[in-house]
This record gives C-alpha cells, sequence and structure tokens, in this order.
C-alpha cells in the first residue's frame, strides 16, 4: 500500500511540472490567443465591458444581474489572459 502511494505521489510531482513546463513555454501561444479570443469583439474589447459590469457590483443581484451566459462569456475571454499572465509570472520567476 505504501509503494503504492509513494507510486501516485510521484505520477502527480511529474503531471505537474510538465503542465508547468508547458504553460511556461507556450507564452506565444497565449498572447495570440489573448490579443484575438481575448479582444474580441475589438471595439470595444467585451472583455473590458464584462469586467466593468463585475466591478460595478450588479453583476450578482439585481434587475441586471449576469446570466449563465455572461459567466461563460467571462471565462471565455478572460482564460487566455489568465494563462498568458501565469505563463509570464512562471517565466520571469523562474528558479535558476
Amino acid at each position: 500500500m505504501l509503494l503504492l502511494d509513494l507510486f501516485l505521489h510521484y505520477i502527480k510531482i511529474i503531471n505537474l511540472e510538465k503542465m508547468k513546463t508547458q504553460i511556461k513555454n507556450n507564452w506565444l501561444l497565449f498572447l495570440i490567443a489573448s490579443l484575438t479570443l481575448g479582444l474580441a469583439p475589438f471595439n470595444p474589447p467585451h472583455i473590458v465591458g464584462k469586467i466593468k459590469w463585475i466591478m460595478g457590483g450588479n453583476a450578482f443581484s439585481g434587475a441586471n444581474a449576469m446570466q449563465g451566459q455572461d459567466w461563460f462569456d467571462v471565462l471565455l475571454h478572460g482564460s487566455p489572459w489568465v494563462l498568458l499572465l501565469i505563463s509570464v509570472a512562471l517565466n520571469v520567476f523562474k528558479k535558476r
């Protein structure tokens, strides 16, 4: 049983390191995704309006509360930016 636990722990560490390496190395892909999908539609950027809506406090309650599709929209347009920030942070603060 102990051997199995050690093996599973080792597999988890390897997978986390692979994922961290993939995120760190794909910064250009995340940049392109952020500038295209993350900003679409471009005039004005859709994600900016959603962030203003959330920061304004009306997103959670009231007559103009955000619906499920609005939250999905935030996830869709925001995820490239989050991945880009993580990738940049991993590259800037990498272990030497």
